[in-house]
């Protein structure tokens, strides 16, 4: 996609989902998709994951947040966007669902990892810690990241601990971020309509679960 087009695109989605309101939320909006439009030509961003950092971007901004996209966090952590409010701070990875060609055989053992690995490293930036998918795709989450870190056991931080480590080893996860992260949010994410629908994360291991076939994504 050339830069023409991929401006194109995300000015239409900007301009339909600001429609009707206020300057502050419009400009806070146009922040974001010209911040986006920058990252593109230095070929950091793609259109489709770039959408949904934008629809992600204009409801924290609704709800009274300043946005960035692709903040650095560490030498080798980024996040997809870093919302802020007064005192409190929001990260939010977007999770798509790909799965790299080398990981056919396993996606999702591979995919829980990666779930589970960003709640450890990331969560610890921010008050607030939100995983964001289009509803074509299911997240596998590890279980303990739905129980207080005085619930948490030994055997489930070791359980995930080593599931994690089997993908991410450069650094490893540790079993303290693994004790200490927090996943307080998911979004999903319809682009078509400009829209996220936020789901606590015991409503969504709720609505997981009560799909029974895919009840094993939760471990």
């Amino acid at each position: 996609m050339d830069l023409e087009r991929f401006t194109d695109d995300v000015t239409t989605l900007t301009e339909k989902m600001t429609i009707g309101e206020s300057e502050q939320i419009i400009c806070r909006t146009n922040f974001v998709k010209n911040r986006l439009i920058e990252l593109y030509k230095r070929n950091i961003v793609k259109i489709n994951h770039s959408a949904m950092e934008l629809v992600c971007a204009k409801h924290l901004i609704h709800c009274g947040y300043s946005v960035d996209v692709e903040q650095q966090l560490t030498d080798i952590l980024v996040c997809d966007l870093y919302a802020s409010k007064d005192d409190s701070k929001a990260i939010v990875e977007i999770e798509t669902g790909f799965i790299p060609p080398e990981h056919a055989l396993d996606p999702l053992s591979y995919y829980t990892a990666r779930i589970a690995s960003k709640i450890a490293r990331y969560s610890k930036f921010a008050n607030r810690f939100v995983l964001a998918t289009p509803p074509v795709s299911l997240l596998p989450i590890p279980k303990i990241f739905g129980l207080s870190s005085k619930d948490r056991n030994y055997q489930q931080i070791e359980e995930v601990k080593l599931i994690c480590n089997k993908y991410y080893r450069n650094p490893p996860v540790n079993s303290d971020e693994i004790l200490n992260g927090q996943l307080h949010t998911i979004y999903i994410i319809n682009i078509d309509e400009g829209k996220v629908l936020e789901l606590d994360i015991e409503t969504y291991f709720e609505s997981i679960l009560k799909m029974k076939p895919f009840s094993n994504l939760i471990i």
